[in-house]
């Protein structure tokens, strides 16, 4: 399960096993949401209120290009 950062206690990660698209996974505490990488769009999310999906959705935007390499570099693509 690597970790690609961590931004004010956010942990950002994938699983070694995903499939596509390429999407990236968020937790903190109890709170879970997993966003996609090409859209930017939230797929699942739990306990997250809606300024931490705000805040998230835009952190994910500016560190997209971080996160699309790290995940065609895990996953060889």
């Amino acid at each position: 399960m690597p970790t690609i950062m961590r931004i004010d206690g956010f942990r950002f990660f994938f699983f070694s096993d995903e499939h596509s698209p390429s999407h990236i996974h968020i937790e903190k505490g109890d709170g879970y949401t997993r966003i996609e990488l090409e859209s930017i769009k939230i797929t699942d999310s739990y306990n997250q209120n809606s300024k931490e999906l705000k805040k998230l959705t835009k952190l994910v935007k500016q560190n997209n290009e971080k996160l699309r390499k790290a995940w065609n570099e895990y996953f060889k693509q």
